[in-house]
């Protein structure tokens, strides 16, 4: 969710205050648009706090698009805008949509109280009993009944937990409610979302969101928490440092309940399984378009998988799904040419905006045009660069494939013949592998498409390398996890990587041409560049269940298998397929202790050392299952 960018204004939904028209286009906003700023009654009598900005043309009749936010509507006051005008949202302005920012039910200026990822009531009874579906049905009957001049069509949309509040909201069920939007959901955080994946937790995402969110407040305020000081930049120095979680939580203090419930549930109970959206997505009336990015670190999960719950358990909505090459929220910035050193091609971010959103937007809502030429999966495979328009995902001829761990760190399509065959490496919690090579401080958006030669020069993390590709491999769909590891200890983590290995002579286009011009080309080597396609981690004592966890028999060969999240890759010719193993990926993911324990309540003398092997032969044969399309 990139918690702390967003709160630092530096992400898509918290832009900073503008005062003054500052270019063409704010201009155009500024004398072409008036804010309101009004206070929507709930069926509870709580107040929510509204940001409105409506166009001053009256001669046709404008549609609703709004984003709910725990992340402020900011800037407040009425005769300051929010620079809408930044990014693709400029076209919303230009058509005439009356565009409405929420504070979410206790943040900011609303009044209520704030509870994280509030659980669904299908069966609420009575003025006193609400949701995030309730609120948003309240504040859509209020908008078409209140606002002059709109057209009783209302669109929402949000990225990171404003889309988890859009999912709330195309379960409000108010007619109003044409088209939503839920981009980058937040919506299974035990599962796969931000601060827990498959049950190890997700430490620098959780703890640098939570020292600025959340924070208690005896009533509405414009003023955000401060946060805490680090004694270092070093990310990697800071977390080793403060060492047992129990230690994180102490720098958190008593005022944040969720962090406190985040160690009171370590499994997956009910209380995270009430806070699973997958478990709701019933009987969806408005039509969704589920938007996400296949590098998103921190809501990959969710938008997969909030698609296809609405495929499974409302198959009668209208849905569709659009996944992009990019980090959380790229879509809707400027510049979808890049993630880290991979380049795209092409600016999918424009391409994204102009081909899909704002036709989908202005179809439902306005009634523009044709019914929107939007296929029912349009996904961007990297690789060879190119989007695809499917009829379903995963695609219908999609086969999983299996690639076996072999000797001698070799990876094939044929299982191994070995005998007793196995790859060892001791998993030292004092000297975790780090997740990225580079030392900073933030959690970095680049990781997911990161050089990974730094980690496979490590002692502690094994590696399987194909011979080169004879021919074109497209992956479309979820890679399976399914390895055969013991350990000395009685728990482990174990982080598998699938990387797409480049030519030793690899170099982008326009890098290859700069160097007969002369001129200037990027400077990172990509010349045997091992790019993430997938990493994944999970907790070993979650293996059979992740409602009731069990140790390891120290030194029994012990099946792991685990999903990870859908990919779309194109793995070309004269590439490798390479996989690796580790059981640590740190400061991204919580130390493992290696002994089976809840890991909340352990101490700094807890954490020990593990012998861990991965087993690859005939009768233990590691290996990972490849969703391979044409």
């Amino acid at each position: 969710m990139r918690k702390w960018l967003l709160l630092a204004c530096a992400a898509l939904f918290v832009f900073p205050v503008v005062t003054k028209a500052v270019n063409q286009d704010s201009l155009w906003m500024y004398t072409h648009y008036t804010k309101k700023e009004v206070y929507i009654p709930m069926r509870d009598g709580v107040k929510l706090f509204t940001s409105i900005y409506l166009p001053k043309d009256q001669s046709e009749k404008h549609p609703i698009l709004m984003t709910r936010t725990p992340y402020s509507c900011a800037p407040y006051g009425e005769g300051k805008f929010r620079p809408l005008y930044k990014n693709h949202y400029n076209q919303y302005l230009h058509e005439g949509y009356i565009m409405v920012i929420q504070d979410v039910r206790g943040t900011w200026m609303s009044e209520g109280k704030f509870v994280n990822v509030r659980p669904f009531n299908a069966t609420k009874k009575g003025k006193n009993e609400i949701d995030e579906a309730s609120d948003t049905y309240d504040t859509i009957d209020w908008l078409v009944k209140n606002l002059a001049g709109n057209n009783g069509n209302v669109g929402i949309f949000g990225i990171s937990y404003p889309g988890f509040y859009s999912t709330m909201g195309a379960l409000s069920n108010h007619p109003a409610l044409k088209a939503v939007s839920p981009q980058a959901p937040v919506t299974d955080w035990f599962m796969g979302d931000d601060f827990h994946h498959n049950g190890a937790f997700m430490l620098t995402d959780a703890f640098s969101f939570y020292t600025v969110f959340d924070h208690p407040h005896p009533k509405p305020t414009t003023v955000g928490p401060k946060g805490i000081e680090y004694y270092t930049r070093d990310n990697y120095k800071y977390y080793l440092e403060t060492g047992a979680l129990p230690n994180f939580s102490k720098i958190i203090g008593d005022s944040i309940p969720f962090w406190h419930e985040m160690y009171a549930h370590p499994t997956y109970d009910s209380y995270w399984q009430a806070r699973n959206v997958r478990n709701f997505l019933k009987n969806v009336k408005p039509t969704m378009l589920v938007v996400g990015g296949v590098f998103d670190a921190e809501d990959c999960f969710g938008a997969w998988n909030t698609y296809k719950s609405i495929e499974t358990q409302s198959p009668n909505t209208n849905n569709r799904i659009v996944m992009g090459p990019w980090y959380h929220g790229q879509w809707a910035s400027n510049d979808g040419t890049h993630l880290g050193n991979v380049r795209f091609g092409s600016n999918t971010s424009e391409y994204y905006a102009n081909n899909i959103e704002i036709p989908f937007f202005n179809y439902y809502l306005k009634g523009k045009g044709q019914a929107p030429d939007i296929a029912e999966a349009t996904i961007f495979f990297t690789g060879k660069n190119e989007w695809k328009r499917l009829p379903q995902w995963p695609p219908a001829d999609m086969k999983e494939q299996p690639i076996y761990l072999q000797p001698d760190g070799k990876l094939a399509f044929t299982p191994p013949a070995a005998g007793n065959s196995f790859s060892e490496y001791i998993s030292d919690p004092a000297k975790p592998v780090p997740y990225t090579e580079d030392v900073h401080f933030g959690r970095t958006i680049n990781y997911m498409t990161d050089d990974q030669r730094f980690a496979s020069r490590r002692p502690d993390v094994v590696v399987f390398e194909s011979e080169v590709l004879d021919k074109d491999i497209t992956l479309a769909g979820p890679v399976i996890a399914d390895i055969v590891a013991s350990t000395t200890g009685t728990d482990a983590d174990f982080v598998v990587k699938l990387i797409d290995v480049f030519p030793n002579d690899f170099k982008y286009e326009e890098d290859a041409a700069s160097e007969h011009r002369r001129v200037p080309s990027s400077t990172y080597p990509m010349g045997g560049y091992q790019m993430l396609v997938r990493g994944e981690i999970m907790r070993g004592k979650f293996r059979n269940s992740f409602e009731k966890p069990e140790a390891f028999v120290p030194g029994q060969p012990t099946p792991v298998k685990f999903t990870m999240p859908d990919v779309a890759h194109t793995f070309q010719k004269g590439h490798r397929i390479m996989v690796q193993i580790q059981s640590s990926w740190f400061p991204l993911a919580d130390r493992n202790p290696q002994q089976f324990m809840d890991i909340y309540k352990a101490t700094d003398k807890d954490f020990k050392k593990a012998d861990i092997k991965i087993y690859h032969d005939a009768t233990h044969a590691s290996k990972v299952l490849l969703p391979i399309t044409q």
